[in-house]
């Protein structure tokens, strides 16, 4: 009976009506994640919600241009590219990342083949020595898995069975299109669209859109860094050989 003439005093049931009882900030950001998660399954697994919740959500994210190729457009996706290769760098930090992956078959370039790599972007991918350099480059921005895809994307073009198809394709896609992915590369809101789309029955072109995007990042971002770098300069001037497997 004192307690309750204290000033201020409130009963208890009083008190415990007045407590918050919704999510938690931190349930709340979960129950995000598990969303975006679970769009991803339902598109792999061919439902119609899984796209609708796929385009919804996609519809949330940076306002970029869908054409990001374009020369005359000055998009977010470089901007973006770089904040993922910040994450990247401090995962391969955190969690010592294999070190040296296996190179692409090739014989070692001469001087001059070398040098018709800074002609021009095409010269560079389409010489396996020059794709194996370039790389090992891409290994020192933290932006390997951009060459990756790429290459992933190539050998899936070159597959003739059907059910080897479909699963080269859930791999890529679980490699390097999944958000919960530590290798995921950037792909704007309409190419994942279409990537969610041609997933209900993967051909080897499921991923053609998304190699094109990937292809012109690489050439337009990481290309002229690469012939301006050390590792570029120092071959063109009798250093270490591009790395090859006999």
């Amino acid at each position: 009976m004192c307690l309750r003439k204290r000033s201020g005093f409130r009963p208890p049931d009083r008190i415990h009506a007045e407590i918050y009882t919704g999510p938690t900030p931190a349930e709340r950001g979960g129950e995000l994640v598990m969303g975006r998660a679970h769009s991803e399954t339902s598109a792999l697994s061919g439902t119609g919600r899984g796209r609708s919740q796929t385009t919804t959500q996609n519809s949330q994210r940076s306002n970029v241009c869908c054409f990001c190729w374009c020369c005359c457009c000055n998009c977010s996706t470089t901007e973006e590219e770089r904040r993922r290769r910040g994450r990247r760098k401090k995962i391969s930090q955190d969690t010592k990342m294999e070190t040296i992956p296996n190179c692409e078959a090739c014989t070692k370039p001469s001087v001059e083949e070398m040098r018709l790599w800074s002609q021009s972007f095409d010269k560079l991918m389409r010489n396996p020595a020059g794709r194996n350099i370039f790389r090992e480059f891409l290994r020192t921005e933290y932006s390997e898995e951009n060459m990756l895809f790429w290459l992933a994307c190539e050998d899936l073009k070159e597959e003739v069975n059907k059910n080897a198809i479909q699963q080269k394709a859930r791999c890529i896609y679980d490699d390097y299109v999944s958000i919960l992915s530590p290798k995921e590369v950037s792909l704007d809101a309409r190419v994942r669209e279409v990537i969610n789309r041609k997933m209900q029955d993967p051909t080897t072109l499921a991923f053609e859109d998304a190699q094109l995007q990937i292809y012109t990042l690489m050439h337009r971002d990481s290309y002229p860094r690469f012939l301006s770098s050390t590792i570029y300069r120092s071959l063109l001037h009798g250093g270490p050989a591009a790395p090859s497997h006999s």
